[in-house]
Order: structure tokens, then sequence, then C-alpha cells
């Protein structure tokens, strides 16, 4: 049996994921998804996890939201600690920017979601810079 696990800048990651891996994933692939408080916390812990997890056939996710940093540094700095823990193919993936500007592209999954009419129809209207911020308005927060 193969594991993927996740590891994560927040808990709203985790909502996402587990609604979207049992449909992406194979049966035989089981996962995890371990919740960090944000981004400072996600990197201090990424070496340390890595290097004590000693279960077989394990695959690593390092998720993290862009924000305003360069997501070339922030990847290689993200490929790095994995690096340093021994774990050379652990995959690292950048939400851009944030994870609500996924659902701000989306907003008739929004307005199915929260049943709230209408929704769908701003999506074509100027957002907010602050993606969450934006969704917090949109969905009454």
């Amino acid at each position: 049996m193969k594991e993927l696990v996740f590891l994560l800048e927040e808990a709203s990651m985790r909502e996402v994921l587990k609604v979207l891996l049992p449909q992406l994933l194979p049966q035989e692939v089981e996962f995890k998804l371990i919740v960090h408080k944000g981004k400072q916390h996600l990197e201090k812990s990424i070496s340390r996890r890595l290097r004590q997890w000693q279960i077989p056939n394990t695959h690593f996710v390092v998720v993290r939201d862009q924000n305003s940093a360069d997501c070339i540094k922030l990847k290689q700095r993200l490929k790095d600690l994995c690096q340093q823990a021994g774990k050379t193919d652990a995959l690292i993936r950048i939400v851009c920017h944030e994870l609500e500007s996924w659902f701000l592209g989306d907003l008739a999954a929004v307005e199915k979601a929260f049943n709230i009419k209408g929704l769908a129809k701003q999506q074509n209207q100027k957002k907010l810079a602050n993606a969450s911020e934006e969704l917090g308005k949109l969905v009454k927060d």
C-alpha cells in the first residue's frame, strides 16, 4: 500500500483536499493530511518530520501558499528543507497566491456550496487583491 503525506500550511487546504483526493487518487493509495499553524510552522517542521518518518512506501507533498514570495526561490527553499531530511523526491506545490484565489475562480461552485443566489453573476467583476478578504465579503464571512 502506498501512502501520500501532505504537509499543509493551514487547515483550509486540508478541507479542500479531504474532498478532492478521494476523487483523484486510486483506492490503493492512502493519504494523511498534516496541518501546520502557518508557513513558518510548516517550514520549521519539514526537515524534522521527514527525517523521522519511518513508514515504507510513503511519499511527501509539501503545499504552501505563495503569498508575496518569489515562487522560484520559495520552491527551492522548501526543496532544500526536504533534501536536508534525505527526501529528494518530495513534491513541492505552491498555491498562487493563496488557496482562496482558487475559489474566486469558480464563483458558481461557491454559490452552490454556500447556497448564495446570484453569486456566480459576479464572476467577471474586479476582485480585491486579497483573495481571503474578497471571499469573506462574498460569503459574509
